[in-house]
């Protein structure tokens, strides 16, 4: 199997998968995010104790790309420190704008590396990266 297809099925799967598509009983901080360019739109919840991602979940609506890679995302923060999931942020931030391209240090990402060919087709970018950003924006509140 060609790895471009292990990534379209990852994508596929997350976007399917709903165990991180939910409203959080307890949360400290909520984000709106909207993509207006193609109406992706979603929600993301953090409970943060003691520094910690202890939980996160999304709601919202959008495209395959947008709802995959929030699913994608929440996986790969969960349990970290703020710190790690703002450098989380960061590298795949920089993965998407082909700035990081080391696949040993790509692989912090998870199944977020399966996002990595999105830069090729830059309409669908802003989708990939919407989670992200709110994530961003809702850690630094």
């Amino acid at each position: 199997m060609e790895m471009d297809q292990v990534y379209t099925e990852l994508i596929l799967e997350h976007n399917q998968d709903k165990r991180n598509k939910r409203l959080l009983d307890v949360f400290t901080a909520s984000e709106h995010g909207h993509n207006p360019s193609c109406g992706d739109d979603l929600t993301l919840q953090v409970n943060v104790v003691d520094g910690i991602v202890k939980d996160a979940a999304y709601t919202g609506s959008g495209c395959a790309i947008s709802q995959a890679s929030a699913s994608m995302m929440i996986d790969v923060i969960t349990g970290k420190t703020l710190e790690e999931a703002f450098q989380l942020v960061d590298l795949f931030l920089g993965m998407i704008k082909k700035e990081v391209t080391d696949e040993e240090e790509l692989e912090a990402l998870e199944d977020a590396i399966a996002l990595q060919n999105i830069s090729n087709m830059p309409a669908r970018v802003k989708c990939a990266v919407l989670a992200w950003h709110t994530l961003c924006e809702a850690l630094k509140k």
